[in-house]
């Protein structure tokens, strides 16, 4: 399977600088700070957001380098990411994240919670200083979707009735919002037409709705080494995502399983047993396959470079992960 890191060589030294930029915006000022940063940022993170900003703004100035502001974008973008991802941790009181422990399990709560928020407001402050106000709307959108996104999901913790429309406007909010609106984002500051802007954004989106379900079938099929947390985490914590959702088409019973939250012995095996039983975990690939189609044809329109070939693979990549 090709991997992430081999698709961005294009801008391999840009995020090389980023990622050093980041621990110095980070925690400059601040010791512990510093030190939640160097362990976010040097946890092995595929910075697949980043990345993404900076491969558009390649391809859409093919003649040109990368201005100062789109790497300033890549780094708020995964600041926003990194953030969001603390304060989930905080929220679902996970104590590993990529095979490492989460800040909170590292730090406490405390410096967790207060990380996530320095994050979100250092990514407020350099938006604003990007002095773009269109830019500035879609990413603050994106901090909204976020806690829209986590709202839901608490909301709708243990829920069988969920439906797929409903599973994916979740996933959007959590994950492919941030990727949709950088990606248009980098457009904007290369000053493409609108019509193009769309379409960054279109890709944005479909990549992102392609990489989280096929994050929710890897929550089933994966190692917990894989995963860098235990596997069928998310149906035991009551998030309900396709692959269940599909399943209780074919085996009403597992809606009951989820209903009582797994309260009987056993319930959470035959949960499990009975979602392997189902065509779930196959629908759910096919679903994903939809999405990377779909985020592929949004390049169309950007012409020939070696930064489009990135983005194209890019959406392979997504759904190889599965496999």
């Amino acid at each position: 399977m090709t991997s992430a890191i081999s698709l961005f060589t294009p801008v391999e030294s840009d995020l090389a600088v980023l990622t050093e930029t980041l621990k110095q915006l980070v925690g400059a000022r601040h010791p512990i700070l510093y030190a939640a940063a160097e362990h976010l940022f040097g946890a092995g993170g595929k910075r697949l957001r980043p990345a993404i900003v900076l491969l558009i703004a390649r391809a859409t100035l093919p003649q040109q380098d990368i201005s100062a502001k789109h790497r300033r974008l890549a780094e708020i973008t995964e600041m926003i990411h990194t953030a969001s991802l603390v304060h989930d941790d905080v929220v679902d009181e996970a104590g590993v994240r990529r095979g490492v422990p989460t800040v909170h399990s590292s730090f406490g709560n405390r410096v967790a919670v207060l990380a996530g928020d320095f994050l979100f407001a250092q990514s407020s402050w350099h938006l604003a200083n990007l002095d773009n106000l269109t830019v500035v709307k879609l990413l603050s959108q994106v901090i909204m979707d976020l806690a829209e996104g986590e709202i839901q999901q608490g909301l709708n913790r243990f829920d069988p009735s969920l439906s797929i429309d409903a599973y994916l406007e979740k996933s959007y909010y959590k994950t492919a919002s941030l990727l949709a609106n950088s990606a248009k984002a980098a457009g904007v500051l290369s000053n493409v037409s609108d019509d193009l802007a769309d379409h960054l954004y279109g890709y944005g989106r479909h990549l992102g709705l392609a990489f989280q379900i096929v994050d929710d079938v890897l929550d089933f099929t994966a190692s917990a080494d894989t995963l860098g947390k235990p596997s069928c985490s998310d149906l035991s914590s009551g998030n309900v995502t396709a692959p269940a959702l599909y399943a209780i088409e074919e085996h009403p019973a597992l809606a009951g399983l989820i209903d009582r939250e797994f309260a009987e012995n056993g319930d959470f095996e035959s949960a499990i047993a009975l979602i392997e039983d189902s065509k779930g975990l196959e629908r759910t690939k096919d679903l994903a396959r939809v999405h990377s189609r779909l985020a592929v044809q949004h390049l169309d329109d950007l012409p020939p470079s070696e930064s489009k070939q990135a983005l194209i693979k890019l959406a392979d990549y997504v759904l190889s992960r599965a496999y």
